[in-house]
């Protein structure tokens, strides 16, 4: 988050490092794991964001940290897309994400901590998330590194004033990493590595045809989700 919003000029909230950034989405329409990505146009700044989710149970209002990872069901994997031109000008107004956030897309299973094992750790998944564009590596950070609020404090967040009713999706934002040589979950993370580096950003972010692989994979290899394989599409408009 602090690089995506270097990446526009915009400055972190003071209270950043005690509470977390969160932002309510859209949550009446998803995109499958191998489904066209629609835009109207590719020159909004389209980006890809691998993230990490929970889905959780019934939460009640006010619910604790210590107790929040009680309701956390299953785990899951999506790619939460942006569209960076437009965050440019709809955060400034103050009101958050709308037209810079289209349908997110999932991994075709989620599955329960427990089934983790030893990759499921303090309210995090403990495992590297590879993110490929046209079959090129954008990067694959560790998803329980460098990790700042867990998922339980994530959700005792969201929870702060209101239930949260079964099925409730909490996404931890892009994957990212302190160690750079990991790579990245989203494009905007390179750039801002290669302004601040080399004077100038060098990778672009997604055109029409442009296609997006994000997996998690254990350490012998064992897909945990499955994959995420979409190709980006001009959104065509149903005749009048």
């Amino acid at each position: 988050m602090k690089k995506a919003r270097q990446a526009r000029g915009a400055a972190m909230p003071d209270n950043y490092e005690t509470e977390p950034l969160m932002y309510q989405g859209l949550s009446d329409s998803f995109l499958g794991p191998k489904e066209d990505v629609p835009f109207a146009s590719d020159s909004i700044g389209v980006d890809c964001e691998a993230e990490i989710g929970v889905i959780v149970d019934d939460v009640p209002l006010g619910v604790s940290a210590s107790e929040a990872s009680t309701h956390i069901k299953l785990v899951c994997l999506l790619n939460d897309f942006t569209a960076r031109a437009l965050t440019q000008t709809e955060l400034p107004k103050g009101f958050g994400f709308i037209q810079s956030k289209p349908a997110s897309s999932f991994a075709p299973v989620a599955v329960s901590p427990s089934s983790l094992g030893s990759y499921w750790r303090d309210n995090r998944l403990c495992l590297p998330v590879k993110t490929k564009i046209n079959d090129l590596v954008l990067g694959a950070p560790h998803a329980g590194t460098d990790m700042y609020f867990d998922f339980a404090d994530l959700i005792a967040h969201a929870a702060k004033t209101r239930r949260l009713s079964a099925g409730t999706i909490i996404g931890a934002g892009a994957v990212s990493n302190d160690d750079v040589q990991q790579g990245y979950a989203c494009i905007a993370e390179a750039r801002v590595e290669e302004q601040n580096a080399e004077g100038q950003a060098k990778t672009a972010f997604l055109k029409f045809g442009d296609r997006v692989q994000i997996e998690v994979t254990g350490e012998h290899g064992e897909p945990v989700f499955g994959a995420i394989d979409q190709q980006i599409v001009k959104h065509t408009k149903c005749p009048a």
